[in-house]
């Protein structure tokens, strides 16, 4: 069923919309063009304006209810309407003079909306109306004026042959002049008006928000080398020279870094689930109401998280006993506040009060309120889960977020960072050095992000487990390991909680011998003994390991942590690691 609605979304969003952006592109790039565009300037506004088209294509399917994905990609078509004023038809002519900033007002309602897709106070509901009015009237009355005849400097395309404006009523240069600045400034001003905004936001936002707000704020340095630019230009028109197609040039490049952090954005928050896999492991160790609470608080970003248990007389309490203050219905656009109820049966069994931040990845919370249904059953001894059903759901998790990672981010991070090869490549030979350099750091930066997230996906659940299984995921492991590893495993397949179980015990006693032992060889050995699967992991390092006791707390990592994942699925862990000779760790696990 979801594969049928994704695949409607395609046809219904993607397909349609992409067909738009195209024809918008390819009719900008003709216009701009025709206004004696280099073809560096045209690479570089199309991978500006369809950037933003594709990034709000994504959050559109990814997010419909979020009206964030449709103003990324109205910034992606607004972005081409004023080359229309490269076109020697007087209507576009006239479309394109009149809407040539309202990309900047699109962007300036993207920010003031971003994450959630509403504005929340009166404040920014009327910046956002007020930089909407300014194109529609501001820009008209300058449209009625502006005759590119007689200063074609007025346009950014600043083309002497384009034209004629189907909009001029009154051939008046000194009265345009005077429209022309105030417009000008107005913008100017209300850029600054926005960016006071989001600063306020930034001050008395959460921690979890301001994670959220990271986008915005890449859009707000980039926003402010506009105005710094825009006010020199105002002031000392002449002063910049040559260097005015270099600041061009430098703040289009720059601009494709915000939908793509944008996107990014996106798969942080998609990645916090892959804490939550470790997260399902720890209820199985039954913790407190106040010890999920914390863990809750780490993993989802969010220190002012509060998890309130349902008490005798039908309210909510917090692990001190306080009562749960849950907000009126309708009261979160204000407070910034927001409930999860999580249902165990029947009825609310306990309560979320978070971040609303948190709401824009519903799956990540559904994940958390799955895990603390899970724990409140675990509260009922006639229903107490076994800690083997908990780590298969672990298990089927990290599978899950693996598979998500690589058919997904992974795949659009490659297309990206093809993309910008193909940019490189047709860069002209004597194109600006700067712009070259920036594109290199940009692809230079792509490709280790997906490196770090390719690292991240196999410690989530490496693939090679799944396919090859134990061995050959061994094999691999040990090829990464700084210092020699032997490695001795009897081929063969079993349960997928075992092997996931083998393979991240081996994982952290590497981690341990090469980092705290100083070990300088590794042997790891698996075998089967019928009915058992024995793993070792030996190393001639420091020694003098010792198995941390039950209370302290580990939160799933570590020696103690290991443990537990061991016993959860019925099997023991020894360590014998005597001081100055060396480690072994050995576990028994049942695979019959």
């Amino acid at each position: 069923m979801q594969g049928e609605t994704a695949r409607g979304a395609v046809w219904r969003v993607v397909v349609p919309w992409s067909a738009v952006a195209f024809a918008m592109g390819g009719l900008g790039a003709w216009g701009y063009g025709r206004a004696g565009g280099e073809p560096v300037d045209l690479v570089r506004d199309l991978a500006v304006g369809w950037a933003f088209a594709v990034s709000g294509l994504v959050a559109w399917v990814r997010r419909p209810a979020n009206r964030t994905g449709r103003l990324l990609l109205a910034e992606g078509l607004t972005w081409f309407l004023g080359n229309l004023q490269g076109f020697p038809v007087p209507v576009l002519f006239a479309i394109g003079a009149w809407g040539e900033a309202l990309n900047l007002a699109v962007l300036a309602h993207l920010l003031l909306v971003f994450p959630d897709g509403r504005a929340t106070t009166a404040n920014e509901r009327r910046l956002v109306v007020a930089g909407y009015a300014l194109v529609a009237v501001g820009g008209l009355v300058r449209a009625l004026l502006y005759d590119p005849a007689a200063d074609s400097s007025s346009s950014y395309l600043a083309c002497a042959d384009c034209g004629p404006n189907a909009l001029l009523v009154l051939h008046a240069p000194e009265v345009f002049d005077a429209v022309d600045l105030v417009y000008r400034w107005a913008g100017v001003v209300l850029t600054v008006l926005v960016t006071l905004t989001l600063v306020r936001r930034w001050r008395t936002g959460s921690p979890a928000r301001r994670r959220v707000l990271l986008p915005a704020w890449v859009a707000v340095g980039l926003t402010f080398t506009f105005v710094g630019w825009e006010v020199v230009y105002l002031l000392a028109p002449d002063a910049l020279g040559a260097a005015d197609a270099v600041m061009t040039a430098l703040s289009d490049a720059s601009q494709v870094a915000v939908p793509v952090v944008f996107l990014v954005s996106l798969l942080r928050m998609r990645l916090r689930r892959a804490a939550l896999g470790d997260l399902v492991t720890g209820v199985g160790r039954a913790p407190t109401q106040r010890d999920l609470q914390e863990m809750l608080r780490r993993t989802l970003g969010d220190p002012s998280l509060v998890l309130g248990v349902r008490t005798e007389d039908g309210g909510y309490a917090d692990p001190g006993g306080r009562p749960v203050r849950l907000p009126a219905p309708g009261a979160a656009g204000d407070t910034g506040r927001d409930v999860t109820r999580v249902e165990v049966d029947e009825g609310a069994d306990a309560v979320l009060e978070h971040d609303r931040a948190l709401g824009e990845d519903p799956r990540l919370m559904a994940t958390a309120t799955a895990v603390v249904a899970l724990w409140s059953r675990d509260l009922r001894p006639h229903e107490r889960l076994s800690p083997r059903r908990v780590l298969q759901a672990a298990y089927e998790e990290r599978k899950k977020l693996e598979r998500d990672l690589h058919d997904g981010a992974q795949t659009r991070m490659l297309y990206t960072l093809m993309t910008l090869r193909r940019l490189d490549a047709r860069l002209p030979q004597g194109a600006d050095p700067a712009l070259r350099r920036t594109v290199a750091e940009a692809e230079q930066s792509l490709r280790q992000a997906l490196e770090e997230l390719r690292d991240l996906a196999r410690g989530i659940h490496p693939a090679v487990l799944g396919r090859a299984g134990l061995g050959p995921a061994l094999t691999s492991l040990a090829e990464q390991c700084p210092v020699p590893v032997t490695v001795e495993a009897e081929p063969g397949r079993w349960a997928p909680v075992v092997e996931t179980t083998a393979y991240f015990l081996v994982c952290e006693a590497m981690a341990n011998a090469v980092k705290h032992a100083a070990a300088r060889r590794i042997r790891v050995g698996v075998r089967d003994t019928g009915g058992r699967l024995v793993v070792e992991v030996a190393d001639d390092g420091a020694g003098g390991v010792r198995m941390p006791p039950v209370a302290e707390p580990s939160h799933g990592t570590g020696l103690r942590g290991l443990a537990d994942r061991v016993a959860a699925v019925g099997g023991t862990l020894v360590v014998d690691s005597p001081r100055g000779e060396g480690t072994l760790i050995r576990a028994e696990l049942p695979c019959a």
